[in-house]
């Protein structure tokens, strides 16, 4: 690195990199946690979490970008986590009937009936390795930068609280 470089690097302060640090592992660690909480059920994080979100759409149904939208993954991503549900009769895919190219994915009933049975041990999960540790304050700091965080990520995003 020249000294240009690095002259010109605003390199984080002490504090600031803790911040970062603190944010990357419990990140990790809370993705761990609630991963290892749903294997009673046999599912997958990634799996669970777009069962869930197809749960909360008109129909038990939505459309494959849309779903790779909510969920923050790849198109291919959530095609090959869509493949995996689909052989365990959790979902089907279907075609669009707004234009007949696009697919869509729908729940199930053996869908539903998993996500109605996870979904309480994910939400004791989320509240024993997350939301009991912090006080009402503190959530709403959280939600407040991570919202900014996301506006700049992406701009013109809807705010989490009209997301469903």
């Amino acid at each position: 690195m020249s000294a240009d470089e690095s002259s010109s690097t605003r390199w984080l302060t002490h504090e600031e990199q803790q911040a970062w640090r603190a944010y990357l592992r419990a990140h990790r660690e809370l993705q761990v946690a609630l991963e290892r909480d749903l294997t009673a059920h046999d599912i997958s994080l990634p799996e669970y979490e777009l069962l869930s979100m197809l749960s909360e759409q008109d129909g038990d149904r939505a459309r494959m970008s849309v779903l790779a939208d909510l969920v923050v993954q790849s198109r291919s991503r959530v095609t090959h986590t869509a493949k995996r549900l689909e052989t365990r009769g959790w979902v089907r895919r279907e075609p669009t009937p707004e234009d007949g190219r696009g697919v869509a994915l729908a729940l199930t009933p053996a869908g539903r009936e998993l996500v109605e049975s996870a979904a309480p041990t994910h939400v004791q999960s989320v509240r024993d390795h997350f939301i009991d540790h912090l006080t009402h304050e503190q959530l709403c700091v959280l939600r407040d930068a991570f919202s900014e965080v996301r506006s700049h990520l992406v701009p013109g995003a809807r705010p989490e609280d009209e997301i469903v």
